[in-house]
């Protein structure tokens, strides 16, 4: 008869990865973002999670949501190749597809992953008694990526009342709710036909998000 494993015979588990440096995490978790805003229709039920894992292929309709994604992949030194179809007879239209090369994915997926996990992390939890100097200017900056990339890749839904994104993914919306209120501008959850739609009210409330969510200087100058 075998005798039984120790503790020191079981196989540990894998230690979690490094979390991200606030630099790579900015872009990791806008990436993130940007792909979340692409997430499909869900048929009527807004509530159907995220894919587990980011897709190697996607498909921008609009020229600026595929370059910014392809200037944060080349920042977090994934190459991407950039494909553009043309379409429609009257009205013509753009389809920007971009996709990561088979030996790149592994590296992409667990940046991106991780970039998503630490930056909802840093955007949904409460706030930290006795915070650090970088968390306490990066989180209004994970906020602002935030935003960026649902302006970008999400669904304009702008009235003369307000400016509103549609979402299908819920983690995202709520997201974006928490970071207006790191931005200091109240923000609105409210679900549509098969999306949410996150508000903010028209005036001072947008322009600040609008402000928060331009493209700043360039990275090297970010600072930390």
């Amino acid at each position: 008869m075998s005798p039984e494993p120790t503790l020191l015979d079981r196989p540990r588990p894998p230690s979690p990865p490094p979390p991200l440096d606030w630099l790579t995490l900015a872009d990791a978790f806008e990436v993130a973002c940007l792909l979340r805003c692409m997430t499909p229709p869900t048929g009527g039920n807004p509530r159907r999670p995220a894919p587990l894992h980011p897709p190697v292929t996607v498909e921008f309709n609009r020229e600026e949501a595929a370059q910014r994604m392809r200037q944060l992949l080349d920042r977090l030194g994934v190459p991407v190749r950039h494909e553009v179809a043309v379409g429609g007879l009257r009205r013509r239209y753009e389809l920007h597809r971009l996709s990561v090369p088979a030996a790149h994915r592994a590296a992409y997926a667990q940046v991106v992953e991780a970039g998503w996990r630490q930056g909802r992390r840093e955007l949904l939890g409460g706030p930290t008694p006795g915070a650090s100097t970088p968390r306490r200017v990066w989180r209004p900056r994970l906020a602002a990526a935030a935003w960026r990339a649902a302006l970008l890749g999400g669904g304009r839904h702008v009235r003369r009342h307000i400016l509103g994104i549609r979402l299908t993914d819920r983690e995202l919306a709520a997201v974006l709710v928490r970071g207006a209120a790191l931005l200091d501008v109240p923000a609105l959850l409210r679900p549509g036909t098969g999306c949410f739609v996150v508000s903010v009210a028209h005036g001072r409330d947008r322009e600040q998000i609008l402000d928060a969510a331009a493209l700043g200087p360039p990275r090297e100058a970010a600072g930390s």
